[in-house]
């Protein structure tokens, strides 16, 4: 399949994915239904094709150009965040500090793992 071909099945996932949670009616973003769904392909595949990875890389790597339009939309209705902005900075430190301490805990899970795992064979 062609590079246009990988980036047209990405943008299916998702539509599928969007089309899915209208659907059903779940309070799920579609592109995270879609995402799985193209997971799920990748696993019955068993392999990330080159160009597949080409086109993720291209768009990994203009990532920054797909957050114009929030930052739009923020700027757009600032009144709103500034109604809100207790709650809004509670959630984010909040939600800063989980990610924080999870991060934390896995690395030293794995760590841990890593050096279980490492000994017998030394």
């Amino acid at each position: 399949m062609t590079v246009i071909g990988y980036l047209t099945a990405i943008l299916c996932c998702q539509l599928v994915g969007e089309a899915f949670v209208t659907y059903l009616a779940i309070p799920v973003p579609g592109p995270v239904v879609g995402m799985v769904l193209l997971f799920i392909g990748l696993l019955i595949k068993g392999h990330v094709p080159e160009n597949l990875a080409k086109v993720g890389d291209t768009l990994l790597n203009n990532l920054s150009l797909l957050f114009v339009p929030a930052g739009v939309g923020v700027m757009l209705h600032l009144s709103l965040l500034a109604d809100d902005w207790l709650p809004i900075s509670v959630a984010l430190v909040i939600s800063v500090l989980l990610t924080i301490a999870v991060t934390g805990g896995m690395m030293v899970l794995l760590n841990r793992s890593a050096k279980n795992n490492a000994e017998p064979g030394s």
